[in-house]
């Protein structure tokens, strides 16, 4: 990532991280509840919530495992992430600021890396892996959770065009077959993936990350206009509530 980039990225999200430490869509979900029957498979001493945003993946596993490092490029998302920590008691959570294509860790520093939610923020998707890989013990375990775009052109273009509409930041929700194709480049060994669909309600869509209203309208224009078969493929609501693909692909180092 470019120090130009990284600083846009966290200046974006500086005054949203309270709205992202209290989001009911990260605090939960099927992808959550993986991600820690994966750590409670394992007795891991050091793992790494890379792009921890509100912290939900750190305070999931903290009591599963010896110490948790919640890494994000924005200062305020990990003040945010400490404060919740220390209200809950989990003192062996810490944080650390740093992009995830440019990790201030040692090589082999944690037996397990965690990344739920972030990839598609990063500025250089596969420098990111490969540091991800590399701060990785070999045999450790990576659990890596997006959004995945959908494999057709053009429900892929529309979804693309909403998210950057909603969040500035947006870079590119990855297609499985990208994930799985860079994910192997980057030196990880796939040990498998799940799919499902998440209901995300629009006005805490848009509410979440302060979209100003001008870009809301444009965006609920945007939706009404969608072709049928991009309405159907996003399952599209009368409110503009939709649906997205999410995927968590479990990984490990060799």
């Amino acid at each position: 990532m470019t120090k130009q980039a990284g600083q846009f990225a966290a200046g974006h999200y500086e005054a949203r991280a309270s709205a992202y430490v209290e989001s009911v869509v990260h605090s939960q979900g099927a992808d959550l509840e993986a991600i820690v029957q994966a750590v409670q498979e394992r007795h891991f001493e050091r793992v790494l919530d890379l792009g921890c945003g509100g912290g939900h993946v750190s305070y999931a596993v903290a009591p599963h495992t010896g110490q948790v490092v919640a890494c994000d490029i924005t200062s305020g998302m990990l003040t945010a992430v400490q404060d919740e920590a220390s209200r809950r008691g989990l003192i062996n959570i810490e944080v650390r600021q740093a992009p995830a294509e440019n990790l201030p860790f040692e090589d082999a520093a944690f037996d397990a890396v965690l990344c739920r939610f972030t990839a598609h923020h990063w500025d250089d998707f596969e420098a990111g892996l490969r540091e991800a890989r590399r701060v990785l013990e070999p045999g450790g375990l990576a659990v890596f959770v997006d959004v995945t775009a959908p494999e057709n052109a053009l429900a892929d273009s529309w979804l693309q065009a909403l998210e950057l509409m909603r969040d500035i930041s947006h870079v590119r929700d990855y297609s499985s077959g990208e994930w799985v194709s860079a994910l192997g480049r980057s030196g990880f060994s796939m040990e498998g993936l799940t799919r499902s669909r998440l209901r995300m309600d629009f006005e805490s869509w848009v509410a979440r990350t302060q979209t100003p209203v001008e870009r809301v309208e444009g965006i609920r224009s945007l939706q009404r206009g969608a072709p049928a078969v991009v309405k159907e493929r996003l399952g599209l609501e009368e409110d503009g509530s939709f649906l997205l693909d999410v995927t968590v692909f479990t990984a490990s180092r060799p």
